[in-house]
This record gives C-alpha cells, sequence and structure tokens, in this order.
C-alpha cells in the first residue's frame, strides 16, 4: 500500500480479503473461503472427531510486516485475544528496520518411546538392543515407503536405563525418526508399535507405552532478531530507557519461574495463533514448548534479549516446533489449505521458521509494553472494543463507546450500555 493509502487495519473486512485476493494470489473460491463460504462444516467436522455437533468459530487476523530470512510473509493467526496480532505487527515492522528475522531449523526429528517393564538386568538389556540397532533401524524402515521415499525414516536409537525411587528399574528405548514435512505422530506411533514385540525378544522386558515424545528437542526452531537502537525510542521514553527496561524484564523471566510463566505465555500467544491457523497441535506444541523451558531442571524463560557491541537490542528464541504441511488438518479443512498458499511456505521448516520469529515479535511487544507505559494501555483499547460489542453496539457505535470508556478508565459492561442508551435517545 502507498503511503497516502488506508493501512490494512483501517479497511472494512471486504476491503482486506480484496487486497489479500492480490498479494496473496488467491482465486475466486479460495476468497470465499476466507469469506466464511464454503469452509468446514459439521459434516466435513464429523469425519474430523467423534460426537460432532458442528463447527466453532475463531477470530482470524493477519499479521504484516513480517521479514523471514528476507522473505516478506503474511502471517495469519487465529486467537481470541485483544492486542496480539497487533503486538506482533507493530513490533515485526520495528524489527524490519534491523533486517528482519533470521532463522534456522534442525532436522526435522521426531522422538518414538518404548517404555520396556520387567528386564531382569537393565544394563545387559541394554547393551543387546543397542547391538541390534541396524536390525530394528531397518524394521521401522519398512512403515512408511513414502516417507522413505522422501529422504525421511529412521536415523537412530537410543536406550537409557531409568531408576524411579519408588520402582523397579526399567528400559526407555528412544527411536528417532526424521518425519520430513509432516508433524510425524502417526508415522513414530506406528514405527514403534510395530519395534515393541522385536524390542521385547531381544530384552525379555515387556513392552507398556509405545508413543511419540512432545518434547520434540531434536526438532528446534530458532529465530533472531537486531533492533537499532535509535529506533527504540518513543512518546517520552528514551532508546536506552526502552531497550535497558526490556533486557531487565527478560532478566527478570530468566531466573523467576513465576514470571517465566507469563513471559512464556506471551511468546506462545503468538506462537499458538499461527499453528491453529495452519492446522497444527496446539497442544502438542505448547507441552513441547514448557518441557524445554525446563529442560536443565528448572522453569525458565524461552527467549534471551541482550545488546551488542553498538549498543542495539538484540533478542533470540528456541524452542521445539513441531508443525507439518502436509498429512492432518491440513488436508481437510479448507482454511487451513488457503492459509498455507498464503503464507507462501513450502517446507515444515519454512513454517516453523515463520511461528519462532512470531512468538519472539510477540514476546518483544509484550516486554516493550510491561516495561515502559505498562501493558493495559494498548490491551484495554482492545478490551473495551470487546466490551461495547457484549452490551449490544452496533459496528456505527462500537468505537466512540470504547473510545470514552478508555477516556473515563471506566471499562464495565454496565458503562457500556448506559453510553449506549445515551446513544439511542
Amino acid at each position: 500500500m502507498g503511503s497516502s493509502a488506508p493501512k490494512f487495519y483501517q479497511l472494512s473486512i471486504a476491503e482486506r480479503i480484496d487486497w489479500l485476493a492480490k498479494e496473496g494470489n488467491l482465486d475466486a473460491a479460495e476468497l470465499d473461503i476466507l469469506r466464511g463460504l464454503n469452509t468446514l462444516t459439521p459434516e466435513k467436522a464429523d469425519h474430523m472427531i467423534e460426537n460432532a455437533i458442528g463447527v466453532f468459530p475463531m477470530p482470524l487476523g493477519i499479521a504484516q510486516h513480517f521479514v523471514v530470512n528476507n522473505r516478506p510473509v503474511l502471517v495469519p493467526m487465529v486467537i481470541e485475544e485483544p492486542s496480539v496480532v497487533a503486538g506482533a505487527s507493530f513490533m515485526a515492522k520495528l524489527i524490519q528496520s534491523g533486517g528482519g528475522f533470521q532463522t534456522h531449523t534442525s532436522a526435522p526429528e521426531m522422538i518414538g518411546q518404548i517404555q520396556l517393564l520387567d528386564v531382569a538386568e537393565p544394563a545387559k538389556a541394554r547393551l543387546k538392543i543397542l547391538e541390534q540397532k541396524d536390525v530394528l533401524l531397518a524394521e521401522a524402515a519398512k512403515v512408511d515407503p513414502l516417507l522413505i521415499s522422501m529422504g525421511g525414516g529412521p536415523r537412530d536409537l537410543e536406550v537409557r536405563v531409568l531408576q524411579p525411587w519408588d520402582a523397579e528399574p526399567f528400559l526407555v528405548l528412544h527411536l528417532i525418526y526424521d518425519v520430513r514435512d509432516a508433524m510425524g505422530a502417526n508415522a513414530v506411533n506406528t514405527a514403534v508399535e510395530r519395534l515393541a514385540p522385536l524390542v521385547e525378544e531381544i530384552s525379555g522386558g515387556r513392552a507398556l507405552l509405545r508413543i511419540l515424545s512432545n518434547l520434540a528437542d531434536r526438532r528446534l526452531a530458532r529465530a533472531h532478531c537486531t533492533i537499532p537502537l535509535e529506533n527504540l525510542a518513543f512518546d517520552s521514553f528514551s532508546a536506552e530507557t526502552v531497550r535497558d527496561g526490556i533486557i531487565d524484564a527478560c532478566t527478570f523471566a530468566s531466573v523467576d519461574p513465576y514470571r517465566a510463566a507469563t513471559h512464556n505465555k506471551g511468546i506462545m500467544n503468538g506462537v499458538d495463533a499461527v499453528v491453529m491457523a495452519t492446522g497444527n497441535d496446539w497442544r502438542a506444541v505448547e507441552a513441547g514448548a514448557h518441557a524445554y523451558a525446563a529442560r536443565n531442571g528448572s522453569y525458565t524463560s524461552l527467549s534471551t534479549w541482550g545488546k551488542n557491541g553498538w549498543g542495539d537490542l538484540v533478542g533470540s528464541l528456541e524452542m521445539p516446533m513441531a508443525v507439518g504441511i502436509v498429512g492432518g488438518a491440513t488436508r481437510v479443512h479448507p482454511m487451513v489449505k488457503v492459509l498455507l498458499k498464503l503464507m507462501g511456505v513450502k517446507t515444515a521448516a519454512e513454517l516453523a521458521e515463520i511461528i519462532v520469529s512470531v512468538g519472539l515479535a510477540q514476546n518483544l511487544a509484550a516486554l516493550r509494553a510491561l516495561s515502559t507505559e505498562g501493558i493495559q494501555r494498548g490491551h484495554m483499547g482492545l478490551h473495551a472494543r470487546q466490551i461495547a460489542v457484549a452490551a449490544g453496539a452496533d459496528s456505527s457505535q462500537v468505537e466512540a463507546i470504547a473510545n470514552q470508556m478508555v477516556n473515563e478508565k471506566n471499562i464495565t459492561v454496565q458503562r457500556a450500555q448506559e453510553l449506549l442508551q445515551a446513544q439511542n435517545k
């Protein structure tokens, strides 16, 4: 859009969709899906889950200004919380001034676990299993020939002896499995199910649990950004004040789990919204993120913020990111297909890199607000709009009622109703 044109958030929904038609190269059928036509129906939902009775809509927004590895990206976000899409977009624009996000992912390797109980000599059984590693990996490779043909499949096998304080020791086998562009749960679960009888025979033990681990610490996504110091100042806050406040706030999260929980929740505001929009398992991503944050025995921040030798603000985020662009909801949910096309992602790694960038941007938005003007200033303005709608205001009344409640610092349904009654007289 030109500098004199209305900003994206100032357009009507119809105008935004028209804009996306050009920028996202969407056809008429795909645009209808964005308009809520021909999307997920109760009939399709009935094939996705049990006892389906309908579908549950959630707000879908587009975060702008993201540049990931020098590529501009439009980012779909599904979330009900105000300020998240705006905050991520604003921080992405700020991060553009330092070159955008630089990202990297490790190989898409997931871990499948087999729990082996009733093993007479765990240490000896462990060595027996490892001696048969090649045989076991060859067997696991038979599970998904298509995945093998695409370069995926089993990569390694590890065995640990675990000693609970109140039970007999047992073995845990880890099958390391490259799932390529899939999230990977089905492939990995099938593989460990297939290996279980063989492992029982080798070890003399009894296989109990055979399941994927959601602590995908071999499948990491990393994002890094630099913001020039001079671009951090705003209102009455100097650039140094903003920078140092963000760094000090992150330090708080790094040493205190009570703060880290909320700090990381802010990251996941951005992460989950994109994971949901792309039809991936946000519960799995959440579980992996929080387990990774506690991997060293104490729950801490997923992100880090500091300054470089020139005094610029630098931030990074590293976390497990088990997401896919094939299989699951990506095949059956019409909206997911459109949104993946809009993002222009070709691999699961690209998707993971975009998601971790959004998490870092949202983290910056929260830390900047918390350490300067406070979180409520921007958030409450958007919250006031929700309250106005809840009170019965129509689209032509919402802004005026919300603005007055914010100015009065009295954002309640009762006050919104009073203002609505005054307007309607």
